[in-house]
C-alpha cells in the first residue's frame, strides 16, 4: 500500500505517489535554485510546470489515475536537468546539441499578418512565411481558391498559445533549455516594444 498526495500542477489536479511527489519536489527545488538569479525565473518555472502537467496528462488513462515514480522520471528525462543546461551553455550555445523534436502545425500568433496561418506553415516547414503568403495571393488572384483554403486552414489549425506549442511549432524538443530560451526571447521582444 502506498500513500498518495493530491497536487495542483499547471492548473490541473493530480494524485501522485508519495515517493514520486518527493522526487518531483526535489526536481522543482533544483530548477528554482538554478534559475534563482534569472529575471524571468517565475515565467520559466511556470512554463516548465505546464509542460510537465501536459506530460502527466498524456500518461493518464481511465484505469490509471495516480502519477507514479516512473511517470515523474519520464517527465524529468524529457525535460532535462538544470545541470544539462549549464554544461550545454558552456560547450556551445547552438541548438545542434539538442535532438530535434516532433513538428506540429500551429497558427503563429507572434508573426501573423492576418490569422497566423502562413507564419505557422512557414515555421513548421522551415520556409520563409513570405513565400507562403505569395502562394496564397497567387491562388486568390487565380480564382479565389486561396481565400477558401486560408479560411479552412484557419479553422482547422490551432493557435500556438503556450510556450511548449510555440517550441513544437519550430520542431524543437520541449525541454527546460528551449523553454528558458523561448521565455527570454519573448521577454526581450516585449521589453523592446515597451522602449519604442
Amino acid at each position: 500500500m502506498k500513500l498518495t498526495v493530491s497536487i495542483n500542477l499547471g492548473g490541473y489536479s493530480f494524485n501522485i505517489d508519495e515517493d514520486a511527489y518527493v522526487e518531483l519536489k526535489r526536481y522543482f527545488k533544483s530548477l528554482e535554485s538554478h534559475f534563482a538569479g534569472d529575471e524571468n525565473c517565475s515565467e520559466i518555472l511556470s512554463d516548465i510546470e505546464a509542460r510537465i502537467s501536459e506530460i502527466f496528462k498524456a500518461r493518464m488513462t481511465a484505469f490509471r489515475q495516480v502519477i507514479s515514480i516512473e511517470d515523474v522520471m519520464h517527465a524529468i528525462s524529457a525535460m532535462g536537468m538544470p545541470e544539462d543546461i549549464s554544461d550545454n551553455e558552456r560547450k556551445t550555445s547552438s541548438k545542434k546539441s539538442w535532438p530535434s523534436g516532433s513538428r506540429r502545425m500551429y497558427r503563429d500568433p507572434d508573426n501573423r499578418v492576418i490569422g497566423g496561418v502562413c507564419a505557422g506553415i512557414g515555421a513548421c516547414w522551415s520556409i520563409d512565411p513570405v513565400i507562403i503568403r505569395i502562394i496564397f495571393v497567387l491562388l486568390t488572384i487565380g480564382g479565389g481558391l486561396g481565400v477558401l483554403i486560408y479560411f479552412i486552414l484557419y479553422i482547422v489549425i490551432p493557435e500556438a498559445r503556450t510556450t511548449a506549442q510555440k517550441i513544437e511549432m519550430h520542431g524543437e524538443p520541449v525541454n527546460i533549455h528551449n523553454i528558458k530560451n523561448a521565455v527570454k526571447k519573448e521577454f526581450n521582444a516585449v521589453k523592446k516594444k515597451m522602449n519604442l
